[in-house]
């Protein structure tokens, strides 16, 4: 079927295509009477505005591109549930893509998203290079999820990693803990706050640290545990792991009950994001909140200063965490 066009509607409604034109940008120069007439027609025909020709046409855009590092993490699918809210509020449209976190395929990703002439664009902890970055905030305002960038043409929104992994360990050490491992996030732009917090905090219960190198994913946590597994005999093992999110600490839980293991009854474990995974019944994760919908909401209001002119300073917005306390944490047993 025949998408319909402009031209439809305005013979639809016995108008000009002009006027029609005028209809669908919000123009306060069409009577009630013809707005009327205009709009009844257009949802008859199901027609519905191409974001991309209207943009062209008005030389302004009302389109936010989004790439998503990780699809298979549902925290950013959290974050751009908060952006659709809020960029609907600001008259303004998402379209998303995604380079799976390989730096190549992330900067045809942005570049594909250039081409449409975004009003903003929004980059979900992005593994481009920082001058990339730099040169997608030439063409239009950027801001960056999960990341830091000191790029005056570069606005974020992060949460505070170091008072978040903080909280895990103060949470753990009230339980009676002291052998708390940090399953770290590796590469990721996040890893070095919450790695930061994790031993500051140790220094400060004038406990002895210990990181695994790992990585944001399930698979990662288990390895990582695996490698502790190898490193303790079963009476010295740790009795807490504070992982670098929830994906890892899931792997991680896996990997401890494959090993005979039992989590809180053996080993606690704290996650971090609070993501949907973690609130799951049968996995009951503690963990820290990233205030997600919140996140995306910032992110998005950010985009809507640039593009208002409202400010060309670039914001460092700062969200703080909360410790979420589920069914994997518990006193030691031993």
């Amino acid at each position: 079927m025949t998408r319909p066009t402009m031209e439809d509607v305005a013979t639809r409604a016995g108008v000009s295509r002009a006027l029609v034109s005028l209809v669908m940008r919000g123009s306060p120069k069409v009577s009630d009477h013809r707005r009327r007439a205009v709009l009844t027609a257009a949802a008859e025909l199901g027609y519905q505005p191409h974001a991309m020709a209207r943009s062209l046409a008005s030389r302004t855009s009302s389109i936010v591109g989004v790439l998503v590092s990780d699809l298979h993490n549902t925290f950013f699918a959290d974050v751009v549930e908060g952006m659709d809210a809020a960029a609907a509020a600001a008259g303004l449209e998402l379209i998303l893509t995604t380079g799976h976190r390989n730096p190549a395929r992330e900067r045809d990703a942005l570049h594909s998203l250039l081409g449409f002439r975004p009003g903003g664009t929004v980059l979900l902890s992005p593994v481009l290079p920082a001058a990339a970055i730099r040169q997608a905030a030439e063409r239009c305002p950027v801001v960056l999820v999960s990341r830091t960038s000191s790029a005056p043409t570069v606005d974020t929104v992060n949460d505070d990693g170091e008072s978040g992994v903080a909280l895990a360990v103060d949470h753990l050490v009230a339980l009676g803990h002291r052998r708390i491992v940090h399953l770290d996030g590796g590469a990721a732009f996040t890893a070095p706050p919450r790695r930061k917090g994790y031993l500051a905090a140790m220094d400060r219960h004038g406990l002895e640290p210990m990181v695994i190198p790992s990585e944001h994913t399930d698979a990662a946590g288990g390895a990582a545990v695996r490698r502790l597994l190898k490193l303790f005999s079963p009476g010295d093992f740790p009795t807490a792991l504070v992982c670098g999110n929830d994906f890892a600490a899931v792997g991680a839980m896996s990997a401890l009950e494959e090993a005979g293991l039992s989590v809180p009854q053996d080993v606690s474990v704290v996650g971090y994001d609070n993501s949907s995974l973690a609130a799951l019944r049968h996995i009951a994760l503690t963990t820290i909140d990233q205030p997600r919908l919140e996140i995306g909401r910032l992110a998005v209001a950010a985009l809507v200063e640039r593009l208002r002119a409202e400010r060309t300073r670039p914001v460092r917005r700062r969200v703080p965490p909360a410790l979420v306390v589920r069914a994997t944490t518990a006193p030691p047993s031993h």
